[in-house]
């Protein structure tokens, strides 16, 4: 029998992730089933299942994926030298948010694993040190606070908060929100 090329293997792996992401989009974790997806995918379940053998498992590779983007993102932000005062990092980073709620919508992904890590513990352990790694990066934005890694923190719950309020309440856009950080920070931030 041929051996199947590493690229096959990956645009395989590519489609059904694709799949899963706008099936999760539309109906949720809980309301999609394994049989949605692999539909959606126009696969077999057998080939479906040489990749993903549990639908956490799907979850957990779109976390992973999701958040590594946001990652290399966040790098480049953080990464400047030097750094940017606090209010200019900070509507960077919305800026990076608001195109990944408007973009492909994988912010509503993000925020179902947020409640699913709640309920799975592996998940949990996944999401906790993912999201470290993100406050990380906001702890490097806030270098130069007087503790960067409180600033930090709370720099990212604020991010956090931007995302649920758009998504959930929608009327508020990325410029009236980093108007209320610059006000909150004060002069000069």
């Amino acid at each position: 029998m041929p051996r199947v090329s590493d690229q096959h293997l990956a645009a395989r792996r590519r489609q059904i992730l694709d799949a899963a992401a706008r099936c999760f989009i539309a109906d949720g974790f809980h309301q999609t089933s394994m049989q949605d997806v692999i539909r959606a995918a126009g696969l077999s379940v057998g080939a479906f299942y040489r990749y993903f053998p549990s639908k956490t498992d799907l979850i957990r590779a779109i976390a992973e994926e999701t958040v590594g983007e946001l990652l290399v993102e966040l790098d480049a932000a953080a990464g400047v030298e030097p750094a940017p005062p606090l209010a200019e990092a900070m509507r960077q980073v919305l800026d990076i948010a608001e195109r990944r709620i408007s973009g492909d919508q994988r912010a509503r992904i993000a925020v179902q694993v947020w409640a699913e890590a709640l309920r799975d513990p592996e998940l949990g352990e996944l999401v906790a040190d993912i999201y470290q790694r993100v406050r990380d990066r906001f702890t490097l934005l806030a270098t130069r606070a007087a503790n960067p890694e409180a600033v930090g923190a709370v720099l990212f719950g604020l991010v956090q908060g931007y995302v649920l309020q758009r998504l959930l309440v929608g009327k508020i856009d990325a410029t009236m929100y980093h108007e209320g950080i610059v006000a909150l920070l004060g002069p000069g931030a």
